[in-house]
């Protein structure tokens, strides 16, 4: 019978590197596997950051803004060395620029398209186009929403660190069903294992299928991602993201965003305060302001 335990040496070596690992986080050096978010209030509860192989789930309601902080995550890891590519179901690449433009230049995205900009804006809209074309982000539409489509993806782009897939419900697996859930949690699985695969970060963005906005508390629950508990159990991280003025008009402060760390496979739980100026579709830190 063949022994598989792991041999000697190959625990010996596993052993040395995490050490390594140890001692370079003891002595400030950044940790290898950690991907920034770049979003410093989430990054510290995250202590720095996503680790590769991690499959992360971001999930809000309908209009709360996740695909534009799934970009501002992308944009914010490439600025911080952290190569990132991103797959949206829903828009293509130039679409995608016009928004991380806005986002960056603080302005509206239909005065970019009118060419409505007052100078100083036309200005921050160029440096904005200067700085992104020197980033190691890619912005591509997902077509056909096969899973083989995503690998070849990301067969194409080898040195990424973070890979956004904009969003579960748009993935196809291979064996078709009529059941979107059972569809989403064959997405999960698979996305979770191209994590470990390829060593990156998976950031996948999703609906909530079993929320409820007239509920008594309407912020994210872990239960509200649906797909048969399959988040739950896959993702080592789990947001929601929640902004209180699309529920309660006029009782909040306009723009205040509450992003939760509903799971987190390697550390505590909680949330981050972030601030969404929706004209812009920008999100920013509101301990941490840009």
């Amino acid at each position: 019978m063949t022994d598989r335990r792991p041999s000697r040496a190959r625990r010996g070596a596993a052993l040395r590197t995490l050490v390594d690992r140890i001692h370079a986080s003891a002595a400030g050096e950044p940790v290898p596997d950690t991907v920034p978010s770049g979003f410093p209030s989430l990054d510290r509860m995250l202590g720095g950051g996503f680790r590769r192989q991690d499959l992360v789930v971001l999930g809000g309601d309908v209009g709360s803004g996740k695909s534009a902080l799934a970009l501002a995550v992308a944009l914010r890891s490439a600025s911080l060395d952290a190569p990132a590519f991103l797959l949206s179901g829903e828009m293509d690449e130039t679409r995608l620029r016009e928004r991380a433009l806005a986002m960056q230049a603080k302005a509206a995205i239909d005065d970019i398209r009118q060419g409505r900009l007052d100078e100083p804006t036309r200005a921050a809209v160029g440096a904005a186009a200067l700085g992104q074309r020197d980033l190691r982000l890619r912005l591509a539409a997902l077509v056909d929403g096969g899973l083989g489509e995503v690998e070849a993806a990301l067969a194409a782009a080898p040195a990424t660190a973070l890979l956004v897939v904009d969003t579960v419900q748009h993935l196809e697996p291979p064996r078709a069903s009529p059941r979107q859930e059972e569809r989403v949690a064959v997405a999960v699985r698979w996305l979770k294992s191209l994590a470990v695969r390829a060593n990156i970060v998976v950031l996948a963005v999703s609906h909530l299928p079993a929320h409820r906005a007239n509920r008594a508390d309407p912020r994210p629950a872990l239960d509200d991602f649906g797909g048969g508990g399959a988040v739950k159990q896959q993702a080592d991280i789990v947001l929601g993201l929640f902004r209180e003025e699309m529920y309660r008009p006029g009782q909040g402060v306009e723009g205040a965003t509450e992003l939760h760390v509903l799971k987190n496979r390697n550390g505590p739980t909680g949330f981050a305060d972030l601030y969404f100026q929706q004209r812009w579709l920008r999100f920013e830190d509101l301990l941490d302001r840009d």
